[in-house]
């Protein structure tokens, strides 16, 4: 194992700040891996799970077990882990300006493809390699102008020539899921089973350019942009949502890292593995479909449905108490489906989210992950 620390852009005179990078395996070897935890800073079930997976690796690189080259990211966002508000920890939204740390990752497609007409030819392996040099090249001269910005871009820089990209997160209260691209669908699914997932969610594009996206999208977009020309879908990209962010076990993490272990041996980044395929636990549904169920009004929240319920159109997931009056407002979903995630506060101001559930009747459009 070898371990860099990569700087970052200063964000006020006397602070300093690094991305710890492990790195397994033979460097620049394939399949490169690029696994990375915490970008929403707060979601530190992911940095427990991180660090199971580097016990594991350092055996696994130690008896020849990595094919290839693996890239771990423990914590991936040390602005957002450095973020206390009066002794909270506020770790999804850059305090500077409110954006979301795992929004508004650089389109690198732009600035390849006129470059990319010039030289790709008839050989898709080629192509591969072709595209790669240059989304790594674009993500080198992308511009930062502020540290959050400069953050955003290494971790691109990071991961955009890797074979396949996993982002570990968790929701306030939830069950395990795993959002990928519906192109990928089967490897999407078979991540879901291999870590027990209750929803596995699939779009084309979700909104917002979140981090996953940034890595796997360019590729399906220069499938369409250049169609004279043989381009795979060279990158497989998921998010993990690792259950809440109450849940920070050792057995879970060691669980769910023996989890990306199978999975990662499965489709050959890892040896020396006894891989199983376990049954998945759900179907995959569109992410359009999946329903935020919202309060209509304000109220202290109280649940009737927990995290991974199956749940039918019209049942009665929250009442909402009214401070003043102590009145009641049911709160009914429209979708069947598994009830995934919901609010950990509970006290609800209009339009808060409340549960989310992982439905087929609904056919969103627009912006489908919460903000």
């Amino acid at each position: 194992m070898h371990t860099e620390f990569i700087a970052l852009q200063n964000a006020s005179p006397g602070t300093h700040q690094t991305l710890q990078v492990m790195r397994f395996g033979q460097p620049g070897a394939s399949p490169k891996v690029y696994v990375q935890a915490a970008l929403h800073a707060d979601e530190v079930p992911a940095i427990l799970v991180a660090h199971q997976l580097a016990a594991k690796l350092a055996v696994l690189e130690a008896s020849g077990a990595i094919n290839g080259e693996i890239v771990l990211v423990p914590f991936a966002n040390p602005i957002g882990l450095a973020q206390l508000v009066q002794g909270q920890h506020h770790g999804r939204f850059d305090l500077r300006d409110g954006g979301n740390f795992n929004r508004g990752y650089a389109d690198l497609v732009p600035k390849v493809v006129t470059q990319l007409q010039g030289s790709l030819t008839q050989d898709i392996h080629e192509n591969t390699r072709i595209i790669r040099h240059a989304l790594h090249h674009a993500t080198a001269e992308l511009p930062a102008q502020n540290a959050t910005q400069d953050l955003k871009n290494k971790l691109l820089h990071l991961a955009i020539d890797a074979d396949m990209v996993l982002d570990l997160h968790c929701d306030h209260e939830a069950v395990m899921h795993v959002y990928g691209l519906t192109p990928q669908a089967p490897m999407v699914e078979a991540l879901g089973a291999a870590l027990g997932a209750r929803a596995v969610l699939l779009a084309t594009e979700s909104g917002d350019s979140p981090f996953d996206e940034a890595c796997t999208r360019p590729w399906l977009q220069l499938q369409e942009m250049l169609p004279g020309f043989p381009i795979a879908l060279a990158c497989f990209g998921a998010t993990v949502e690792l259950r809440g962010e109450a849940d920070t076990q050792h057995t879970l993490a060691l669980q769910d890292a023996n989890g990306l272990c199978n999975f990662l041996a499965q489709y050959g980044a890892l040896s020396q593995i006894k891989t199983t395929w376990p049954e998945p636990q759900c179907a995959a549904t569109p992410l359009s479909g999946s329903e935020p169920v919202t309060a209509p009004c304000a109220g202290v929240v109280v649940f009737h449905r927990q995290p991974g319920d199956v749940v039918a159109a019209g049942d009665l997931i929250a009442d909402l108490v009214d401070a003043a009056t102590g009145q009641i407002t049911p709160v009914h979903c429209k979708s069947s489906g598994v009830l995934y995630a919901r609010a950990g506060a509970r006290w609800a101001s209009p339009g808060k989210r409340l549960a989310k559930i992982a439905g087929t009747s609904l056919a969103r459009t627009g912006k489908l992950l919460s903000p």
